[in-house]
């Protein structure tokens, strides 16, 4: 094992919060992408067969069988460390709930997955092992096999074109200012169908946005354009509607070069 990992595991084993018999242990969100800063949390799923509890252990519930994830926090110097223990039939549970026949029946990924089955799922897919490496590569091409990604960019090209509609119609009544936000959401949305497409996950942290336009590279937009939009770059508050319609454009074409 690569000696930083080693250590990773070393210092969950000396707080005690390994299971006997774990199926997988990886590091998940930012760490795992090493975009983390010094105040970022280092999160770390565990994956067992059999529910965790201790004196430390909290948990929050989830629409599966069993109805809740344990979880425990400590700290290692001034950093943060956040531990989930998800059962292994608890994530067969979820990436069954975003198989193809349940895109077929048109359920939109908020109906199909609760913002934290999501967030797991999202982060699986760019993981890191700590153990039981065989496992965790064999989730992951089932989720890639999976809807999962065309649950994503559905409903952010659905967010998008909603955001398009709400841009023109508030210029049609004259409102800039609600013009101007709802053409920034419609590129929010845009971007992040476009980045879903390329398994580029993780849209509902938006400071994370800029690290993963770098990490997809997509064709249909560089990063520097990306970031002119992003930070309003050519926006004119003499002149709101050409932005306006500029930005709306450019969602229109991105969202046309997308398949679902």
């Amino acid at each position: 094992m690569d000696p930083e990992l080693s250590a990773w595991k070393d210092n969950l084993r000396g707080k005690g919060v390994l299971p006997e018999g774990m199926k997988a242990a990886m590091l998940a969100g930012s760490s795992a992408r090493g975009w983390h800063d010094a105040r970022s949390d280092f999160d770390v799923y565990l994956v067992t067969d059999r529910p965790w509890s201790s004196e430390g252990t909290r948990s929050f519930t989830v629409p599966l069988e069993p109805s809740t994830v344990g979880t425990e926090s400590f700290y290692v110097g001034s950093r943060r460390w956040e531990i989930s223990y998800w059962l292994d039939t608890q994530v067969g549970q979820l990436i069954e709930k975003v198989s193809w026949e349940a895109f077929r029946s048109d359920l939109m990924a908020g109906d199909a997955l609760t913002a934290r089955e999501e967030t797991f799922l999202s982060r699986l897919s760019s993981a890191v092992a700590l153990e039981g490496e065989d496992w965790i590569r064999q989730r992951k091409a089932e989720l890639h096999d999976s809807a999962f990604r065309s649950f994503l960019v559905a409903r952010s090209l659905g967010f998008a074109d909603g955001c398009v509609e709400d841009a023109l119609g508030q210029l049609e009544s004259g409102s800039a200012e609600g013009a101007t936000l709802a053409a920034r959401q419609a590129f929010h949305h845009a971007i992040d169908a476009l980045l879903e497409a390329k398994g580029e996950y993780g849209s509902a942290v938006q400071k994370w946005l800029p690290y993963r336009v770098r990490a997809a590279q997509p064709l249909h937009i560089s990063f520097a354009e990306y970031w002119a939009v992003e930070t309003m770059q050519t926006y004119d508050p003499a002149d709101p509607a050409r932005w306006i319609n500029e930005v709306l454009t450019l969602c229109q074409d991105i969202s046309m070069k997308i398949e679902v």
